[in-house]
């Protein structure tokens, strides 16, 4: 499907080392920035986003007046909308960079009788942009939804209910999709990353072992919870047990593994170019830190008093050189000038939750829209 097609639908609603103990899922632990690795001097490009006045399918949202955003918020530092998993609110939702809503799910009529959906904490694109993998961690399952139908057309995981066996998730985090049709799922307190065929009862293979939670990959994993796909094929494993990111195959070849420098809780590491990779602590306060495979940073933003991050679960970057961020517990999306570490454009209002436009209430996962999505860029 084309861009401009995905677009229209989304708009008009047819829319082996000592290990540490166990941590709890989202619990974090108790608990500068450096020169080298900077990315070159920032180019801020118009911000490209579909035109929405006259749009069908968004008379039923919000009224497209503001402002949404935080005050000095530079909608031109996002190439385009921003698909959120708003999770305390119980829905999916797509902002532009100017902070408007262009759409939700579910809306009335979305869900089948007596189908829930509820705290959705990851979503991304799949590979060819027809459907959005979503995941429930708090409630044990993965769903994915077709965009054109606005439908919930599979679902991986027992509803409320964590276990070890076929069918069954413990608190599984940032499923997506495979090019090769395969989901794939960070399956955190059972210690495995699984991959499932949708249509499936169970899965397929797995790396890892059930409930044996340390640092020996591809054979033990220590709580894993993000799998996210690199430039060459490989993919980046983050384990939260032990502070640990590794690069391997999904065939379980482990090229490296490093610690993400003075990380408490590494969470969804991602890669920003060969050699250069990216990372969050979901602690409070939290940080956001680019480092190499050798667990040397680059840069950190760790801000400290009103300005700190609480809980931020996942960072992106952005062709600008900016870099995405979720900042959870703050109720907000953010972006960060790496050169001058300040928040440049914010979407919620910091330390307050809400569902009224500009608002958010624990934002834990995102995806920019294709061809900006994680997909598009990794194929780039």
């Amino acid at each position: 499907m084309g861009v401009c097609a995905l677009s229209v639908l989304l708009l008009a609603g047819c829319t082996g080392i000592s290990a540490r103990p166990l941590a709890s899922p989202r619990t974090a632990p108790s608990k500068g920035t450096a020169s080298a690795g900077v990315p070159a001097p920032r180019s801020v490009p118009s911000a490209t986003s579909t035109p929405v006045t006259g749009a069908a399918g968004l008379a039923g949202l919000h009224p497209l007046t503001g402002p949404f955003l935080a005050p000095g918020s530079d909608p031109r530092v996002l190439p385009g909308p921003v698909l959120v998993a708003d999770e305390d609110n119980n829905r999916l939702v797509v902002i532009d960079p100017q902070g408007r809503t262009l759409w939700e799910f579910p809306r009335p009529g979305d869900l089948r009788p007596g189908q829930t959906f509820i705290r959705p904490d990851d979503v991304f694109f799949t590979p060819d942009g027809k459907q959005i993998v979503a995941t429930q961690e708090q409630n044990q399952v993965v769903s994915i939804i077709d965009i054109a139908t606005r439908r919930i057309v599979y679902r991986y995981g027992s509803s409320g209910r964590a276990g070890s066996g076929a069918g069954q998730l413990s608190n599984p985090d940032d499923a997506m999709l495979l090019p090769d049709g395969r989901l794939l799922i960070a399956d955190i307190r059972n210690c495995r990353v699984l991959f499932v065929r949708p249509g499936a009862s169970a899965p397929s293979t797995q790396l890892g072992t059930t409930g044996s939670c340390y640092h020996q990959p591809p054979a033990f994993l220590g709580s894993p919870n993000g799998v996210f796909p690199m430039r060459d094929g490989r993919f980046l494993v983050t384990e939260i047990n032990g502070d640990w990111a590794n690069a391997m195959s999904l065939s379980g070849s482990v090229s490296w593994s490093a610690h993400p420098p003075q990380v408490a809780y590494p969470s969804d590491t991602n890669e920003i170019s060969p050699g250069r990779y990216l990372t969050v602590d979901y602690s409070t306060p939290g940080q956001i830190v680019i480092f190499n495979s050798s667990g040397n940073a680059f840069w950190r933003y760790r801000p400290t008093g009103a300005a700190q991050l609480s809980r931020p679960s996942l960072a992106l970057p952005l062709p600008n050189g900016d870099v995405f961020a979720t900042d959870d517990a703050n109720h907000r999306i953010i972006v960060v000038d790496p050169r001058t570490n300040k928040v440049v454009w914010q979407y919620g209002h910091k330390g307050i939750a809400g569902r009224s436009p500009g608002y958010l209430a624990n934002p834990d996962g995102m995806d920019l829209l294709p061809p900006n999505d994680l997909w598009s860029i990794r194929a780039r």
